[in-house]
């Protein structure tokens, strides 16, 4: 026996919700449109609409004088994109910095002589890789000396900086904010980085470092509850597992830290960053996380020019 098409049930169009209006298209530009035109030209739909929230919530942060972290892997840094960082450390927007291991590497040798990155394939086959002098003997001796003094890694090497002549260290984001008083964290594994080769190293004071780093952290992600946001940035393993530990104990010591925003941003989808920062942390019916993809040198100007625009 055949079914019967005459007797399905139908609904209008109009009458059913939709995910695509037009009201959400993209804007047309034009040739002396300025940066908020074309911002708002974006179409409201999908990533754009992710990439707006986490701007409001941002500019939203910074009214309520709630936490902004930043957290960033060295590629962010090796992209060129310490100007567009420091801006927003200026402009009191960011107000904590947390790196891997490498983001210091490359912070300063950028300070020290205007450049950084060195061929890895090429200096592995010769066992150079790693093994300029400067770099090791003045972050290997300035955590120690931080170490001696009760300092993190962030704030120790921020202070070397601003107590050493370095021609190029006012692109240096550790510097900025060490000068600012912004507060910057480390988070260090033992043998991840091109310093922990030299005889320079000391592997008690970089662990007790970064572990006061971490108790640094944990104490800033305290103040998400309510409005903070924190965003990662090019990081997929080290602070995405770092944060979700800061998180837990804060939670642990403060019990209730909800409604804030999180998100990620990164050239490719990376499952251990979802998890940890999109995914798991939000909690609270004003919480929200976005996983935002892009490289960071096209995201990471486009998403400041944003705040700023917002915050005139």
């Amino acid at each position: 026996m055949a079914i019967d098409l005459k007797k399905i049930k139908t609904y209008s169009l109009r009458k059913r919700k939709s995910k695509v209006i037009l009201k959400d298209f993209a804007g047309l530009g034009n040739k002396n449109s300025s940066f908020l035109n074309f911002y708002n030209s974006l179409p409201d739909i999908l990533a754009v609409r992710n990439l707006k929230y986490v701007v409001n919530a941002i500019i939203a942060a910074r009214k309520k004088k709630k936490p902004v972290i930043f957290m960033m892997g060295a590629h962010v840094i090796k992209c060129g994109l310490n100007p567009v960082i420091i801006d927003l450390l200026k402009r009191n927007v960011v107000t904590c910095l947390a790196f891997n291991g490498a983001g210091i590497i490359h912070d300063f040798e950028l300070s020290y002589c205007g450049r950084t990155s060195e061929d890895v394939a090429e200096a592995l086959r010769t066992g150079s890789f790693g093994m300029s002098k400067e770099t090791a003997d003045f972050l290997n001796h300035a955590v120690s000396d931080g170490w001696r003094s009760g300092l993190g890694i962030g704030e120790a090497v921020g202070k070397r900086m601003a107590q050493t002549k370095l021609p190029f260290k006012r692109y240096s984001l550790l510097y900025n904010a060490f000068k600012l008083k912004v507060p910057v964290t480390v988070h260090v594994a033992l043998g991840t980085d091109i310093i922990h080769q030299h005889h320079s190293c000391d592997g008690k004071a970089i662990g007790e470092c970064s572990l006061r780093d971490f108790h640094k952290l944990s104490e800033i992600v305290m103040g998400l509850d309510n409005g903070g946001v924190l965003v990662n940035i090019g990081s997929a393993v080290m602070l995405p597992e770092v944060f979700l530990k800061a998180l837990n104990l804060a939670r642990n010591l403060k019990r209730r830290i909800s409604d804030f925003t999180v998100a990620n941003f990164d050239m490719v989808y990376q499952y251990r960053s979802c998890q940890n920062v999109v995914n798991r942390p939000p909690h609270g019916p004003k919480s929200k996380g976005c996983y935002i993809i892009g490289h960071h040198e096209i995201m990471l100007p486009l998403l400041c020019q944003a705040i700023i625009e917002g915050i005139k």
